[in-house]
């Protein structure tokens, strides 16, 4: 008898060994990933949600914008996830006094050789978090727009580039207004998610307090027992993996219509505009790729489309008079536009 299984694998080509080869690199990348989510968990607890965004963040090349009260773990969240990436973090403390260049750096006199080197500003980092971002004026939050959209700063004509990967995980408190600044609509448009950190239920918040009393430090995330499971050549490499996900011209015609029908919901002032609409195409690739897929459908635009929308709708004053916000009319129009099959 012929043994067929034995023959076609004496057989195979060299290029199907090498299609099997990176199947099983694109396998390694997803499981990674999913240790990332394991090995955040032992210093975050209770905020499944928002790490899952910050890796979809992080592989779509987007930014997150964190929204939170004091308390909620958003720092934690952004340093632990840096951790287990192996990626250089640094944090800047957005205050009314700091200047663009304290952001982006600034040329230097040296008296040594009688010129002015640029320095580096803490924006040249793999993590940049962004903390408290609305307590700065706009001219010093405008100082990171060149750097979310061109990952690069430039100082006196000449551009530097920022390391590559660069993310901007940024914080922001919803109910304290005195001494802040409300953010550019250039700006929120830059940030690919907009999170919102609640505060955890009786259970969870036990649980933080049962690992504090065990000797946890929330300044330092390595007594977690957080260790890296990725590096910037696997980030890298699944950022170019999500890229190849494909993308059906039925399911970029829901995203289409999704959009259009923000613009045309009566409680909304501004609707999604196309940008917004190549960012929920972006998540949803990220989080079909994470999830195992090939190729986005409409239950992944639906996962993204809240956390992407949020922050770029505009609703009416007297909607909001009434109590409408920006996630309860997504909802009504993910319920009202017809899903392809």
């Amino acid at each position: 008898m012929t043994d067929h299984t034995s023959s076609a694998a004496t057989d195979a080509r060299p290029d199907d060994q090498t299609g099997a080869r990176r199947d099983t690199r694109r396998d390694d990348l997803r499981e990674a990933f999913g240790r990332l989510r394991s090995e955040v968990a032992k210093a975050v607890v209770g905020q499944e949600g928002a790490v899952s965004g910050m890796i979809v963040g992080v592989l779509a090349q987007g930014h997150v914008l964190l929204e939170g009260v004091p308390g909620v773990a958003k720092t934690l969240l952004v340093r632990s996830l840096a951790a287990a990436m192996s990626l250089d973090t640094k944090r800047i403390q957005f205050t009314p006094d700091l200047m663009p260049g304290d952001v982006t750096g600034s040329l230097v006199y040296d008296a040594s050789t009688g010129t002015f080197p640029f320095r580096e500003g803490p924006v040249f980092t793999n993590v940049l978090l962004a903390d408290e971002v609305n307590r700065t004026p706009p001219k010093t939050q405008s100082a990171l727009l060149e750097a979310m959209e061109e990952r690069q700063v430039s100082v006196d004509g000449a551009a530097h580039p920022l390391p590559d990967p660069f993310f901007v995980a940024a914080t922001m408190n919803p109910i304290e207004f005195e001494g802040t600044y409300t953010l550019p609509e250039a700006q929120l448009d830059r940030f690919l998610l907009k999170l919102v950190l609640d505060v955890p239920p009786r259970d969870v918040e036990w649980q933080v307090l049962r690992r504090h009393a065990d000797g946890f430090v929330p300044r330092d995330v390595r007594s977690a027992g957080i260790t890296p499971v990725l590096g910037a050549d696997e980030v890298r490499a699944a950022q170019r993996a999500v890229q190849a996900v494909a993308a059906r011209d039925d399911v970029l015609a829901y995203v289409v219509d999704l959009a259009r029908a923000t613009r045309q919901a009566p409680s909304v002032r501004v609707g999604v505009s196309p940008r917004g609409a190549t960012a929920l195409l972006a998540a949803a690739k990220a989080w079909a790729w994470l999830t195992g897929y090939d190729a986005i459908t409409p239950d992944h635009v639906q996962a993204m489309a809240v956390p992407v929308w949020r922050h770029r709708l505009r609703v009416a004053a007297d909607a909001e008079l009434e109590g409408v916000g920006a996630d309860s009319v997504l909802q009504q129009v993910l319920e009202q536009v017809r899903v392809p099959i």
